[in-house]
């Protein structure tokens, strides 16, 4: 949908009258978030092949390992690709891996002219545009490239960023910043709507994390449910440094069916052995940071951290972050909630970091908003 918020954004609103590369490069990006949860470690990407002004074939990258989004929408297109323009939201690769080069279909095809969004910004599959252009095409690239970078946010860091994953933070708070009313009790803040969402947030990540105080009160079992099964079930990762998470837990019971990775400071063996003997995989850690890089040496490289404050707090403080979503409930908590950022050191107005928007929508009742932390 145009309005998803993985790419959408109050930054680059729809001006009054779009231009025809604009408008059909939007479908594009709506058609690549058909791949969210069955593509990684590739890209989302869509094309659409458009003829005197009408669409006459779309595709997308629907599954890791299978035929690219520009190819799909050749093959839709037929013969009307003769003469056609392409437009996609990643530059067409250039090289033999699972498929066969892009390229090749593009200019077998008769296209003549390509509007992409990015460069690819890994160096095997670059070089695209670059092939395109000797061979005759009119070539463009940059037509809301700013939109593209925030769909394939994660997919562009771990290209760039070897050791450290690319980290979403994910809060549910109350409209004054709490996220557990004064009582401590387990509960929803947020409506169903918003619970939804963020499945299809897990369903997009290599692990789901949480620190151990939302693994004691909560007993979560981090799962995706009510979605769509991503191609790869997340790993469900818990920062607990003292190895406190009970063996009777439901993440701990199920962790020979749905992989659980217990990071701690290596200072309690026998629970540590005990966990290790229940299924779960123990990883020693001095600090955040180095437990991002333990995670990141498995393979894990898009990590969704459902906080806990100190959790949230901690990884914000080293600047870990790179998205931060906040879903806000229509609901006051008042004394003595827990405030989702009170764990962090108090700041002045005047230099306190004011967050990029990325992009807002609507569940429900509720407000999600995604913002830009670092880096991506």
């Amino acid at each position: 949908m145009t309005d998803d918020p993985r790419w959408s954004s109050e930054a680059h609103a729809r001006p009054s009258v779009e231009s025809q590369d604009v408008r059909f490069m939007r479908q594009a990006l709506t058609l690549a978030e058909r791949g969210a949860g069955q593509v990684s470690p590739n890209p989302k990407v869509g094309a659409l092949v458009v003829k005197d002004g009408e669409v006459v074939g779309e595709g997308w990258h629907a599954r890791y390992g299978e035929a690219h989004a520009e190819v799909h929408a050749l093959r839709t297109a037929g013969a009307k690709a003769l003469g056609a323009t392409l437009y996609v939201t990643l530059e067409p690769c250039n090289h033999h891996g699972k498929t066969p080069p892009c390229v090749d279909a593009i200019l077998k095809a008769g296209i003549t002219r390509v509007v992409c969004a990015l460069r690819d910004p890994n160096p095997v599959a670059a070089g695209g545009l670059e092939q395109l252009r000797g061979a005759g095409l009119l070539v463009e690239h940059g037509t809301l490239a700013d939109l593209a970078r925030v769909q394939n946010a994660p997919f562009l860091h771990r290209v760039r960023v070897s050791d450290l994953p690319f980290v979403t933070l994910k809060l549910a708070t109350s409209l004054d910043g709490a996220i557990v009313d004064a009582t401590r009790r387990p509960g929803w803040i947020t409506g169903p709507e918003s619970r939804r969402a963020v499945h299809e947030l897990r369903a997009e990540a290599d692990a789901v994390a949480i620190g151990i105080g939302t693994a004691l009160a909560d007993d979560p079992a981090l799962t995706v449910r009510d979605v769509p099964s991503p191609r790869q079930t997340p790993t469900r990762v818990v920062f607990d440094r003292h190895a406190r998470l009970p063996l009777d837990s439901t993440l701990v019971r199920t962790a020979g069916d749905t992989p659980l990775v217990v990071i701690t400071a290596g200072r309690h063996p026998h629970a540590e052995s005990a966990l290790r003997q229940a299924g779960a995989r123990v990883v020693i850690a001095a600090d955040m940071r180095r437990s991002l890089q333990e995670l990141r040496a498995l393979g894990l490289a898009h990590v969704l951290v459902e906080g806990g404050a100190v959790i949230a707090s901690e990884l914000l403080a080293a600047g870990l972050v790179q998205h931060l979503i906040i879903f806000q409930a229509p609901v006051i908590l008042g004394a003595g909630a827990v405030q989702a950022f009170g764990a962090l050191p108090s700041q002045g107005v005047e230099a306190a970091p004011r967050l990029r928007v990325l992009g807002r929508r609507e569940y429900g009742a509720d407000l999600m908003t995604r913002y830009a932390v670092s880096g991506d």
